[in-house]
């Protein structure tokens, strides 16, 4: 019986998938001028022409990637941005974070390639784009963490500072839980945000 659309839906959503994990994890692991489109093709289970039918260049594929993160970065940005307790707030995005590490690679492996995404030279547009959203979010957490302070929930000190600071232990755990493998142990969201909390 023929295929319907829906099923053709879903099987190529299916390997965009495939394309996107393999992606991740060897621009994460080698880099992405390391990384050849047959690696890719390999880790993901397809064969090149495939994989050329999703995207036509290598670039393509990590411009839609970085375009994912951005829209990610922009959501949170906007969840900081209503009334909502940031005591609550934090504590859950913390959470979140901490048990996306613990679930498998993926996260980490995410933020190496943002990490990779700043310092690339001759930035695409979606690129460019996902820096002004890196910024924009540790720019909205420093006025979460100042809300924070005026209600008595957070710790006297500087919300820019101590915005970088949240931040910079994500990305150090992001690299120690890609170097230790399964020797990394997940600290837990308290110890993540002790610095912070009252």
């Amino acid at each position: 019986m023929p295929r319907t659309k829906e099923q053709f839906e879903a099987m190529r959503m299916a390997t965009r998938d495939k394309i996107h994990s393999a992606a991740i994890k060897l621009f994460a692991k080698k880099g992405f001028a390391a990384t050849s489109v047959q690696d890719i093709a390999n880790s993901a289970g397809i064969s090149t022409g495939l994989l050329y039918r999703h995207y036509k260049t290598k670039d393509d594929l990590f411009n839609d990637l970085v375009t994912y993160a951005a829209i990610g970065l922009e959501k949170i940005i906007e969840t900081f941005k209503t009334d909502s307790s940031p005591i609550e707030m934090m504590g859950q995005f913390t959470s979140e974070i901490i048990n996306d590490f613990k679930k498998d690679d993926e996260f980490a492996n995410f933020l190496m390639i943002m990490n990779q995404a700043s310092t690339v030279d001759n930035q695409s547009t979606q690129v460019v784009h996902l820096n002004m959203q890196s910024i924009a979010m540790v720019e909205q957490t420093a006025k979460l963490i100042g809300r924070g302070q005026d209600l008595g929930q957070f710790k006297e000190g500087d919300p820019m500072e101590m915005a970088i600071y949240f931040f910079a232990s994500i990305q150090g755990l992001s690299m120690l839980k890609l170097t230790m493998n399964e020797r990394f142990i997940a600290p837990s969201p308290e110890i993540v945000t002790a610095f912070l909390m009252k």
